[in-house]
């Protein structure tokens, strides 16, 4: 059976609802005091210490309100205690002969009101009247009892220190500690059930995080691993689909070309291979990454003999004092440039020239990818020229999602002339630099 009551949030309780289990319990223990409460009263009766006995309905009322009650204690604390406290006068004042269960019944009264009861204010209010009530009464029949000399055994009642001032005092001790006792212990209760729900709001909110973060990681993954795939094979396949077009349209007037061509393909198609072969090693045991095979700028001249071999001419420019670049930036610039070329060789049309020049500053490292091509000016009609297909979007979103990632930002926009340019800015203040 629970002894505190389980709030709804830990700064804001709601009233609390015992289940099955804690009224059923409460019956009981009202069924069981109650029981003990008569089998106490007759006992108390039977050894003739009390003189005077009240009626019977007096006898069975009191012990009633005293017991009974106690099955409904979490339902409505407040009233419970109140009827109890009654109880407790009318077995009192009237001399029911029973004195132990009756306390016993009105301190766990006391006690569920402190422990239950969410509406605190009330609660202390309730307590107070109920304290004072009880405390008023005591030092009243003490005042009353002091001037019969045939209650108490006849104890001295004259002086400071008389005998039956020192009962009094005793008394009052007894049932300030009594009152005292029972709110202790009903705000340790209701203190630990709170800290016990703050605690398990807390494991939720925590559990709620890892699996957000859970989530945020497979998407982060998920994003990286489309963006390398995209990179590699649209870089590639680009190069192939344009040399495997030249091989056709000149594989019977020039067989020699052709085959040069399919060379081309052929040489694209086992670079993919490899590229991803890597990755997905990479994907299965991320621990075991060669950090020196990545790729970078320094690899961005093999970009440019790609472009060239795939027909479209292609010039290199490094302004600047060259120097290393931390990992994650340096395989940034080199997709930034690569997709760029890429996007160049799919929709700048015939004749196209692209130029990459890679900028070395005193704060920043800057690629840009001009071409003078004219798929992406636009017609009248607002489309596309020379029937260049149009893209998914996916690789400039790509490009913007790796460069954000080191801190730099990306424009893609259509030169004043002729053809397109994409330029990507990252600074490197204040960045550790590792050599690649």
């Amino acid at each position: 059976m629970r002894d505190h009551p389980s709030p709804a949030a830990p700064t804001q309780w709601a009233r609390p609802r015992p289940g099955r289990a804690d009224l059923r319990g409460d019956a009981l223990l009202a069924a069981a005091l109650a029981i003990g409460a008569t089998t106490t009263s007759l006992l108390y009766a039977r050894t003739g210490i009390y003189e005077e006995k009240p009626a019977l309905w007096v006898w069975i009322l009191g012990l009633a309100l005293c017991t009974l009650p106690l099955a409904a204690r979490r339902i409505a604390p407040i009233p419970v205690a109140l009827v109890v406290g009654a109880g407790f006068f009318v077995c009192g004042q009237f001399g029911v002969p029973e004195v132990l269960v009756v306390n016993i019944c009105l301190f766990i009264a006391i006690y569920t009101v402190t422990a239950w009861e969410p509406r605190r204010t009330l609660a202390a209010w309730s307590l107070i009247a109920i304290t004072a009530a009880m405390m008023i009464w005591l030092v009243v029949s003490l005042i009353i009892a002091s001037s019969s000399t045939e209650d108490f055994l006849g104890a001295p009642r004259y002086g400071i220190f008389s005998a039956y001032a020192t009962f009094a005092v005793i008394q009052i001790i007894t049932n300030l500690l009594y009152f005292g006792g029972a709110i202790w212990f009903g705000l340790r209760a209701w203190r630990a059930a709170r800290a016990a729900t703050k605690l398990a709001a807390q494991g939720k909110e925590l559990d709620l995080e890892r699996q957000t973060s859970a989530a945020q990681a497979v998407a982060l993954d998920r994003i990286a691993v489309a963006r390398e795939l995209h990179d590699v094979v649209a870089h590639h396949v680009s190069v192939m689909g344009i040399q495997a077009a030249a091989a056709r349209r000149s594989l019977e007037r020039d067989p020699g070309r052709a085959a040069a061509a399919l060379a081309v393909v052929e040489e694209s198609a086992h670079a993919t291979v490899e590229e991803l072969r890597r990755l997905v090693h990479t994907l299965r045991t991320p621990e075991n990454e060669d950090s020196s095979s990545t790729v970078g700028i320094a690899q961005l001249s093999l970009l440019v003999e790609e472009s060239q071999g795939a027909g479209v001419p292609t010039t290199l420019i490094v302004a600047g004092d060259p120097r290393p670049l931390p990992m994650l930036v340096d395989v940034a610039l080199y997709r930034v440039v690569q997709e760029a070329l890429t996007n160049v060789r799919k929709h700048a049309g015939r004749g196209a020239e692209a130029a990459v020049r890679l900028r070395f500053m005193d704060d920043a490292v800057e690629v840009e990818v001009t071409d003078d091509g004219i798929a992406r000016r636009l017609t009248a009609r607002g489309e596309r020229a020379s029937g260049a297909p149009a893209g998914t979007g996916l690789g400039l979103r790509g490009m913007r999602e790796r460069v954000g990632a080191v801190g730099g930002a990306i424009s893609a926009e259509r030169r004043e002339r002729e053809g397109f340019m994409v330029r990507a800015r990252v600074p490197l203040a204040d960045r550790q630099v590792v050599a690649a």
